[in-house]
């Protein structure tokens, strides 16, 4: 890392001086201050500490937005209509109101048996039944009345559900109107307590310490009392809306925060602000100086992630222990820095949550083509889906590049910065994936100002491996073309140059030795003679009796990499080490790479290049000894890249911690034998609005089928045999205009498509997309219907 991944070097291109490599002493000074962009989804100082107090959800799906995420119900609650929710209410109000009104006037019988068969008969008169003054029965028969009429309201409650309708059509309409029927049942229910109709002054007036003889001091604390069960009774009203706002959005919402969803107070033990981790393993001092630094505002999101990342491997490693906590004590939140000296990214364009290691990409759709359970929530992506690759296909203009590659490119660059991951983001040149300020290493290929260069042979000092990668990227998507001889040829020329000269040729000499030039050829078998390499001489001799021979592949991979033998790559993809080429070699760094290919001149050098880091990405990955950082391509344009060999490594990715984007504008793209085996390797499959009918028939292929419930509805006239009934019917034909029919129902379950190919070609509205997702897991979420993030 204190090359940013290349080799050290000299450019020496006319007209270029490179930049001096970073010392390797001490980190530099860091470029930027960590700042807060627009959409990061965190604050400074306090609001830092509530951002990292916020509960991220650990059950939550792939996918999901964990900050602050609420689970939903998993069914959609059997919908009503306002109207018969407010006939419902109001007829269960009025019967309520009869059974109360039969009660208070003695028209209901043996309503009272339950309080007298529980109480002593002295308590009540014989005839009458009244209560007998001077005895219980003054204060047990308000209390039953009480109870009795709490027992009234509630069935009659239950059964006009009436804490729906309180919610759906008073709540949902506002505060005013809130207030307004709070305000008359309030005053409703003073003016039954005033006229005695609800017995609660009458039960209270028994416990009052009245005097004997005394009318004016009773009559005085009676009316303290009717004062006190007057504002009990207010505050009775008022505290629906106290405890919880009227909030529309979650007017129609039974489900209640779960158990572990709440903020975690500040000051508790498990205030993440506090570094408890730290605490525990006795490192008070740098758990102190840690939490300064989050409430003083000198600590963001990276920084964060990045000492939670060094603690997790002191725990690996306890002999780093002493370090870390030097570190820590000597420069607080800058401790443990990135080897750029970076803490944050220039700008940022989406919104991250580095605790979760997610980018919010948009909403789910509120509509009935996405289950109930994730409408309307946030959809993210991270390490956990993106393990499995994405594979996204829309046309020019749907936003692929700045709604999706470059949200995700820039939140594993952020990663990176924390020491987590290692990401390559591949485009053409004046692609919007970000600043250069954002990137480690800029390869500019064909750009006599880059800094970096290109390593061709990806880094590796083995023969054989480079020819097998540099085939790939030649010949393999050239129909007829076989890659195992292409290998084998180019390995017969490679391994004598390599043992010769010490490194591999560089391009113009690779061309002249595949193009069979003689002055090559004598010259390379006279080196190896003089070093007495005889195994080399027969891989040499080996080629030249290919050279002209029916099938000899030697000419058309001549012709290929004859496309980067261009003025305009001079002194690119050097070899003499006079350069600074970078390698994915260095996947084992947390390094961010942006490669700019020259897209609007040399298309096809710039696709085999393309196929080239796609080849050498597979191969890196597979063959890194530390894979605890997740390593990341993002292909910005896929087209006329892969192959099937490039196609079978999608499936090892997920093994070794790694994962590839791949954008495409249409899967016609693809050679057609690889389209279908290209769907099932990637676990994340996107279409973009805009697609065609031919993808999207292979998305819904893809997607397969799923047993949902239909209901049939079938209309029948109704012919009656009675006179009266046929009179009736004719009547109401001539009023409504509609003969009397009836309505049968008929719900069965059947097999349908999750999406067809026409409604992913038309149903799909600008600005969205669908999409699906695996986790490395192997948890699956169905296609949903997703609004990306900056579209209304």
């Amino acid at each position: 890392m204190d090359s940013e991944g290349t080799y050290e070097g000299r450019a020496t291109r006319e007209g270029h001086a490179p930049h001096p490599a970073p010392p390797t002493a001490a980190p530099p000074k860091p470029r930027h201050a960590p700042t807060v962009a627009a959409g990061s989804g965190y604050g400074k100082g306090p609001g830092f500490a509530d951002w990292l107090r916020t509960p991220r959800s650990p059950a939550a799906g792939p996918g999901i937005w964990a900050f602050a995420y609420v689970p939903r119900a998993e069914e959609e609650p059997e919908p009503g209509s306002d109207r018969s929710l407010i006939s419902g209410s109001v007829i269960s109000a009025l019967a309520c109101v009869l059974v109360w009104s039969l009660m208070r006037n003695s028209y209901l019988p043996y309503w009272t048996v339950p309080l007298k068969l529980f109480t002593p008969d002295e308590w009540w008169a014989p005839f009458t039944g009244a209560p007998v003054k001077g005895t219980g029965g003054e204060v047990a028969q308000p209390l039953y009345e009480l109870l009795f009429d709490a027992a009234l309201l509630y069935g009659f409650g239950r059964l006009g559900a009436w804490p729906t309708a309180w919610r759906r059509l008073v709540v949902a309409r506002g505060r005013t109107v809130q207030a307004g029927v709070t305000a008359v049942g309030c005053l409703i229910t003073l003016w039954l307590v005033a006229q005695l109709s609800l017995p609660v002054r009458l039960a209270v007036y028994p416990f009052l310490p009245l005097t004997p003889g005394d009318p004016s001091g009773n009559t005085a604390t009676m009316a303290r009392a009717d004062t006190i069960v007057t504002v009990l009774i207010v505050l009775a009203f008022l505290w629906p809306a106290l405890r919880r706002p009227a909030v529309v959005a979650a007017a129609g919402s039974q489900d209640g925060p779960p158990i572990g969803s709440r903020p975690v107070e500040p000051g508790s033990p498990t205030d993440p602000a506090e570094w408890p981790e730290l605490r525990d393993a006795g490192l008070g001092e740098a758990a102190r100086r840690l939490a300064g630094e989050v409430l003083g505002g000198r600590m963001n999101d990276v920084d964060y992630a990045r000492i939670r990342r060094a603690w997790e491997s002191v725990r690996a490693d306890p002999a780093r222990l002493p370090a870390f906590a030097d570190a820590v004590r000597d420069q607080g939140a800058a401790a443990c820095v990135h080897p750029s000296g970076d803490r944050d990214l220039p700008v940022r364009a989406a919104r991250h949550d580095l605790l979760a290691r997610q980018v919010l990409l948009g909403t789910v759709e509120d509509g009935e083509r996405n289950p109930y359970a994730r409408r309307g929530t946030g959809l993210a992506l991270g390490p956990d889906v993106l393990g499995t690759s994405l594979l996204a296909v829309g046309p020019s203009g749907s936003g692929k590049t700045a709604r999706l590659v470059r949200p995700v490119v820039e939140s594993l660059a952020l990663q990176a910065l924390a020491g987590q991951a290692a990401v390559i983001a591949v485009g053409a040149a004046g692609s919007r994936l970000g600043p250069d300020e954002a990137y480690d290493i800029v390869v500019r290929v064909g750009d006599p100002d880059s800094v970096h260069d290109l390593d061709l042979y990806g880094g590796t000092g083995d023969c054989d491996e480079a020819a097998a990668l540099l085939a790939e990227a030649l010949v393999a998507d050239a129909p007829g073309a076989d890659v195992r001889r292409a290998a084998t040829a180019l390995a017969q020329v490679l391994g004598p140059f390599g043992a010769a000269h010490g490194r591999f040729p560089a391009v113009p000499e690779l061309r002249e030795l595949l193009d069979g030039v003689p002055s090559a050829v004598t010259s390379l078998r006279q080196a190896l003679e003089g070093a007495g390499q005889q195994a080399m001489l027969r891989e040499l001799d080996a080629r030249e009796r290919q050279y002209g021979a029916h099938g000899d592949p030697g000419p058309a991979l001549a012709d290929r990499i004859a496309l980067l033998d261009r003025p305009a790559f001079a002194g690119f993809f050097d070899t003499t080490g006079r350069a600074r080429p970078f390698s994915l070699r260095t996947l084992e760094h947390p390094v961010r790479v942006r490669v700019d290919l020259p897209e609007r001149g040399h298309a096809e050098a710039s696709r085999m290049l393309a196929r080239l880091l796609l080849a050498q990405f597979n191969a890196s990955v597979t063959a890194r000894a530390d894979r605890s950082l997740f390593a990341f391509l993002a292909l910005d344009d896929a087209s006329h890249t892969l192959t099937p060999e490039t196609v079978r490594g999608l499936q090892r990715l997920r093994s070794v911690n790694a994962g590839v984007l791949l954008a495409l504008r249409s899967l016609d793209d693809v050679p057609e034998a690889l389209r279908t085996p290209l769907l099932g390797a990637v676990g994340c499959r996107m279409a973009f609005s805009g697609v065609t009918t031919w993808d999207g028939q292979r998305f819904a292929d893809a997607w397969g089928t799923e047993w949902v419930e239909t209901r049939d509805v079938t209309h029948r006239t109704v012919f009656a045999d009675q006179p009266l009934t046929r009179a009736i019917h004719a009547f109401r034909k001539m009023v409504t205009g509609k003969a009397v029919t009836t309505d049968a129902v008929t719900v069965r379950q059947v097999e349908r498509e999750r999406w067809s190919a026409s409604e992913l070609a038309h149903a799909v509205p600008p600005g969205c997309a669908v999409l699906s997702l695996t986790s490395v897991r192997g948890e699956r979420a169905a296609p949903l219907l997703l609004r990306l993030a900056g579209t209304g």
